[in-house]
């Protein structure tokens, strides 16, 4: 009879210790796959919107609409975007987030950053256009003025002053050149060349700093020598054009054929 009783009672703790596991499980499989996906939207993803130039003020309600928050991670300036605008945001339109995710946006600031102005004198147009866009600067007016130094930057300009190189300048600003346009200002008179040979005509107008233009060749009339100037353009003592500035041409005709070599 006790032998029974024993085995009952070992029986029933089996029983009861089976009903105990069972329900811990079923515990823990209600907690981990109903209860826990349901509070923290297990799985449930949203596509992060585009906020690209949205202002900063319309974030908040924005992405509160969407479960999903933002943090001002940094400020930058960036050329055409309106002031305290996004300009870039992590994680990325179109990515998938959890709802709630924080996304982290970069704003444009309402003033450009100062830099240093670049050296531009004494270079190309060409050259300072690419130097002006790397430092995020924009070229600006460019005046010609009489000088020898054709197509060389002489001066640069931010709203109308001279500003050199190593200044402060603001990022976006607008750089006006003056640049050479190979003529000086020095006004001379036009050197009579007709009658004279071509090479000490060449040594006369360079030495006065003006240069050879077109050299023509025709037939030498009689009692001409060939290699001398027969006309030449513009005219000495002209009556419309007397006078000419450094750096400018003079256009010539030589008697005979024209050399194998052409005359420097």
């Amino acid at each position: 009879m006790s032998g029974f009783l024993k085995a009952q009672t070992l029986g029933d703790v089996f029983k009861h210790l089976f009903i105990m596991a069972a329900i811990v499980l079923v515990l823990l499989f209600l907690f981990f796959f109903v209860y826990l996906p349901s509070t923290t939207n297990h799985g449930e993803t949203i596509s992060v919107p585009n906020l690209a130039g949205m202002p900063v003020d319309e974030l908040e309600d924005f992405l509160a609409d969407k479960d999903l928050r933002f943090y001002v991670s940094d400020s930058t300036y960036e050329q055409g975007r309106a002031p305290f605008s996004v300009v870039t945001q992590e994680p990325k339109a179109g990515e998938k987030v959890k709802q709630g995710r924080k996304i982290y946006v970069s704003i444009n600031m309402k003033n450009p950053p100062l830099i240093k102005m670049p050296k531009l004198i004494e270079g190309s147009v060409k050259n300072a256009e690419m130097i002006l866009k790397s430092y995020d600067l924009n070229l600006g007016e460019i005046k010609y003025v009489p000088d020898l130094a054709e197509n060389s930057i002489l001066r640069q300009f931010v709203n109308g002053r001279e500003i050199k190189p190593g200044e402060p300048v603001a990022k976006g600003s607008r750089i006006d050149l003056e640049v050479g346009n190979g003529l000086g200002n020095t006004e001379l008179d036009v050197p009579l060349l007709v009658g004279m040979p071509i090479d000490e005509a060449t040594m006369l107008v360079t030495g006065q700093g003006l240069q050879i233009g077109s050299v023509s060749y025709m037939a030498a009339p009689n009692g001409e020598v060939d290699g001398t100037i027969l006309k030449q353009r513009p005219i000495a003592g002209d009556s419309v054009k007397t006078k000419i500035r450094t750096g400018e041409l003079i256009d010539i005709w030589v008697a005979g054929p024209q050399p194998v070599t052409p005359i420097q």
